[in-house]
């Protein structure tokens, strides 16, 4: 497990759950948390701010198992590679945990939907081949999402026909008193008229009926840096499920699955793969040409080369854009004849009395 850089806050100290702590357990504790920092009853802390960002970025790296299984085997640098650095706003994290929020603090919730919102993220899987994935490359992609309504442009009202919901006067709520026997107390519920969204529209656009969305087939070019490992998670930004309400679109994880190689493995930045040379040239040494992840290359063979001996191909293996460069690791195979002819029987027999 990956030891955590001394000056990274440790988002399970964050939150105060241990390593093994459920799903349920580290979204009571976030629950916490969010109570005791909420800006609405720490206005104009700075310090309260700061840990409500905190415990709001801890619970959605430690909510989320990929995420989670990332920041455990690599820290804040695994969360960057995936693409996340954290929550910019309050509105961000409210807008992402509007359900835990909703039960603390209602009237904020309300106005959070009545406003836009965030798309949802979206997951796609593509497997590459071993060199696509170890020399980068672009592959062409087509998914389904939600997109933004070209005819209404995401108001999902013609001509932007759109009124204030007469049942909540906009809020998007609907609060009542009732009596209990410690004194009153309000019930906030969502408005059935308008679903919460504070508006009603006066004439509802034919081409989405008024959603501001309809489902449509993308197709993206993504591309595939040079030494991406089988596993990594890519993110695109923008590219997830359009907004609702103007909000803006959610994002494109994407997870690579490499396909093995029929002769190369990787191990780190360095590849491996094994040569097959003659008995007597392992003995005399020579050259042997030798496939790479780029083309073929010439491979010296020292003199007395053996079994299974390791020879190494400097810069032949994985390079990064930050100008890091692997090594191409061959074992050497030793090929025995199956058959000798007289002679070559002959001198072997010559050479086992010099030995």
């Amino acid at each position: 497990m990956y030891t955590h850089n001394t000056k990274e806050r440790d988002y399970y100290d964050i939150l105060g759950v241990k390593k093994d702590s459920t799903g349920d357990e580290i979204k009571k504790a976030y629950r916490r948390l969010a109570l005791k920092y909420h800006p609405d009853k720490n206005q104009g802390d700075k310090n309260a701010e700061q840990k409500f960002k905190e415990a709001a970025n801890a619970y959605e790296v430690l909510r989320d198992p990929e995420k989670r299984k990332m920041y455990d085997s690599r820290g804040q640098a695994g969360l960057e590679d995936m693409g996340f650095h954290g929550f910019e706003s309050n509105d961000d994290i409210f807008s992402n945990f509007g359900d835990i929020f909703g039960d603390l603090f209602g009237k904020r919730y309300h106005r959070e939907r009545v406003g836009p919102q965030k798309g949802l993220d979206l997951k796609y899987t593509m497997v590459i081949s071993f060199l696509d994935a170890a020399l980068g490359c672009e592959k062409q992609i087509h998914f389904d999402k939600q997109g933004t309504c070209e005819i209404c442009r995401g108001t999902g009202a013609m001509n932007g026909d759109i009124k204030a919901c007469s049942q909540c006067n906009g809020t998007g709520h609907i609060s009542k008193q009732q009596k209990s026997h410690g004194g009153f107390f309000t019930l906030s519920n969502l408005c059935p008229s308008c679903d919460g969204s504070g508006k009603q529209i006066q004439n509802p656009c034919p081409n989405c009926k008024g959603e501001g969305r309809l489902s449509k087939t993308k197709a993206l070019s993504v591309k595939i840096p040079a030494g991406t490992k089988d596993g990594s998670l890519l993110r695109l930004s923008g590219q997830g499920e359009a907004g609702i309400r103007g909000g803006v679109a959610g994002d494109l994880y994407i997870r690579i699955n490499v396909t093995p190689h029929s002769s190369f493995e990787r191990r780190g930045l360095d590849i491996t793969n094994d040569v097959t040379v003659s008995f007597t040239k392992a003995a005399l040494g020579g050259e042997a040409e030798v496939p790479t992840l780029r083309g073929k290359a010439v491979l010296r063979i020292p003199r007395c080369t053996q079994p299974n001996q390791v020879l190494r191909m400097a810069g032949q293996g994985i390079h990064t854009k930050d100008g890091r460069k692997g090594d191409q690791l061959v074992r050497i195979i030793i090929s025995v004849p199956k058959s000798l002819s007289e002679q070559q029987e002959k001198l072997l027999q010559e050479f086992a009395k010099l030995e």
